[in-house]
């Protein structure tokens, strides 16, 4: 037990469990800050987001809800997770360093904790565990099986 506790290399089962773990909670926790921009956008009151890099503040609100939902539940199944987490890095990098630019390092906090995740999901992928896989897998068979 001491020798698999203290290993540098983890084993491939681990490694998809930590993916998996990864995927489901970062894309349940910015669910929670996403839904509540998708119902400010179908509420009917007048757009209260923030306008960025010159975009009117209903398109800003537009592509943050694309990022935080509709990217967020990608990620969350494991769909072309490399893809969607994309929008979900270039949103978190406006959140710390253009909206909350001249705020403590505490409010820039969130945002980079995310961008991590987000970007360690960016160069491992979703893992076993995946939609992605599963449907790799299915396309590879029908190839394997007239190698044979």
């Amino acid at each position: 037990m001491k020798d698999k506790l203290l290993t540098v290399y983890p084993a491939a089962h681990a490694t998809d469990v930590a993916l998996l773990i990864a995927r489901i909670a970062v894309a349940a926790l910015m669910l929670t800050h996403g839904l509540p921009k998708l119902a400010m956008l179908f509420s009917g009151e007048p757009v209260q987001f923030a306008g960025v890099y010159g975009l009117s503040p209903q398109l800003s609100l537009g592509l943050a809800i694309f990022a935080e939902v509709v990217c967020s539940l990608l990620v969350l199944v494991g769909l072309g997770t490399r893809l969607a987490v994309i929008p979900l890095i270039i949103t978190m990098l406006v959140a710390a360093f253009y909206i909350h630019a001249a705020d403590p390092f505490m409010k820039k906090e969130p945002a980079l904790q995310y961008l991590l995740v987000y970007v360690v999901l960016f160069f491992a992928g979703s893992g076993r565990y995946s939609v992605d896989n599963s449907w790799q897998r299915q396309s590879l068979k029908p190839a394997l099986s007239m190698s044979t």
